[in-house]
């Protein structure tokens, strides 16, 4: 199912796009900006559906010929522009995929849509093509482009776009989303809660990881057991994190969880607010090792370690540096 009613916490976005269905008020144009797995492909999929359906209301009714086949990922008139090179949205597909295809008029729609998603990767050349097409468009093409960093795009595509930016969900409505309709329980909803940190597709993909739990158990025996261990162990148990396919930022993530529940146990006592709760004994047990500096020193170092991984440095040694700054400070 893809309707509007299903998207989790983007009210503005929902509202926004519904009107305009409603009110046949369609811009040629569209900008969602968001981090990646926030839902922009998903908000994107059903507001395409919603302006195809063959039913004309403003919720995508699931039924007719044209959702079943944008369900499918079949509806001729909903194009999703593909590129070879992974990091780079060419010119020619641009031109190939949107100028030279968008002249051939709607199949079987009212509209021809194309959806570009990680619209930064487009090379400058491929924005001034796609430029061409925002500047005169046809009355039936509408352009979808989805991006994580709006700064990549010229300042001339966003003066003819409507930008909307996705927010973060309040930990609440995900948290309700989890449980409610992935049946998620409630304690491990809260840790999915805490690490994705407002984005909900990242929330939704730790929840159905049959990873999350054997990583979480990993990454914690390593925080409890680090003071007792040689380097060459750490290195061995790091090198284990790879053979998962959680990426190691998310790894990264249950640390510095594990490091706030640290700090929040240290500083009120309380058991009620932390994300680990069921560890409480060897949180306990950390907590009263470790001074404050110490521990807000490794929150640090767990975000340096981030920002050299983003930058590319040397994994073994950023995993390496990072370690002995939790060693040191635990």
């Amino acid at each position: 199912m893809a309707r509007f009613s299903d998207i989790v916490g983007q009210d503005q976005i929902r509202e926004h796009l519904e009107n305009a269905v409603s009110t046949k008020k369609i811009s040629h144009a569209y900008i969602l900006n968001g981090e990646k797995s926030s839902g922009k492909g998903f908000i994107a999929k059903v507001f395409a559906m919603a302006l195809q359906c063959e039913r004309g209301e403003t919720e995508p009714c699931q039924e007719c010929r044209s959702c079943k086949q944008a369900l499918s990922g079949n509806q001729p008139d909903i194009i999703f522009v593909s590129h070879e090179k992974p990091n780079t949205i060419s010119v020619e597909d641009i031109r190939g995929q949107v100028n030279n295809d968008m002249g051939i008029k709607p199949y079987s729609s009212p509209y021809k849509i194309y959806i570009v998603n990680e619209a930064e990767k487009m090379t400058a050349q491929a924005q001034n093509a796609i430029l061409k097409t925002l500047e005169e468009p046809p009355a039936y093409g509408v352009i979808l482009l989805l991006t994580s960093n709006l700064n990549a795009l010229l300042p001339t595509i966003l003066s003819r776009c409507v930008v909307m930016n996705m927010k973060p969900v309040p930990d609440e409505i995900m948290r309700r989303y989890l449980m409610d309709k992935l049946q998620i329980p409630d304690y491990k909803a809260e840790v999915c809660v805490a690490f994705a940190r407002g984005n909900v597709g990242r929330a939704k993909a730790l929840a159905s990881s049959e990873d999350f739990d054997q990583v979480k158990s990993e990454a914690l025996s390593l925080l409890k057991y680090i003071q007792d261990m040689e380097l060459y162990e750490i290195v061995t148990a790091i090198k284990k994190i790879t053979e998962y396919k959680l990426e190691i930022s998310d790894y990264l993530d249950i640390m510095a969880i594990w490091y706030r529940d640290v700090l929040l146990f240290k500083a009120t006592n309380d058991v009620n607010h932390l994300i680990f709760r069921e560890e409480i004994t060897a949180l306990r047990k950390c907590a009263h090792q470790s001074s404050y500096e110490g521990i807000e020193e490794i929150i640090r170092a767990l975000d340096k370690a981030k920002k050299r991984l983003d930058a590319n440095v040397n994994f073994d040694l950023t995993m390496e540096l990072l370690l002995l700054a939790v060693k040191e400070n635990s």
